[in-house]
């Protein structure tokens, strides 16, 4: 069967992971090193968790669609376990949202990613965490790093782990 290539729209939907890819670049390039998927104290779980050169703790919860947005309450919970919190949205994701009061834009920041590479849109405000909720955060975060990297070097280990 011969014929032009598949056109693919440009507009379809990014999964999260490249929105978390393109967002780890950015970041890297910053300096700032993070981890998907941390689960705090709270029982919830950050999609992206990071810590910057001057050891301050940055938190991104990806959307990829509108309804995942609009629908979603629990995101003030991540405020008391990071001094930067930002929204990751694919390109074409509505960002307009974003800037009501409900969403917090004075604090919130807004990067735009996709699997190559990502863009601030709106820096987030600073909120430093008091230095013992940091340093926990900080050894919690290491942690975790930690257990993952050995998981990966032996996979008997990560059979071991009793944590998330």
């Amino acid at each position: 069967m011969t014929g032009a290539p598949l056109a693919l729209p440009d507009s379809l939907p990014l999964a999260a992971t490249d929105v978390a890819r393109g967002i780890g670049r950015l970041f890297a390039r910053n300096d700032i090193w993070c981890l998907p998927e941390v689960p705090l104290r709270n029982g919830r779980r950050a999609d992206l968790m990071g810590i910057d050169a001057k050891g301050l703790i940055v938190i991104v919860e990806i959307k990829v669609a509108r309804s995942d947005l609009l629908g979603d309450a629990k995101w003030p919970d991540y405020l008391d376990y990071c001094d930067r919190f930002y929204w990751g949205l694919p390109p074409a994701l509505d960002r307009s949202p974003l800037e009501s009061a409900a969403y917090r834009p004075d604090t919130c920041g807004v990067i735009v990613a996709d699997g190559y590479d990502a863009e601030i849109l709106r820096p987030a405000a600073l909120a430093p965490l008091a230095a013992a909720r940091r340093k926990t955060q900080v050894e919690h975060l290491a942690r975790v790093a930690m257990r993952r990297h050995t998981a990966l070097i032996d996979p008997l280990c990560a059979a071991l782990d009793s944590h998330p």
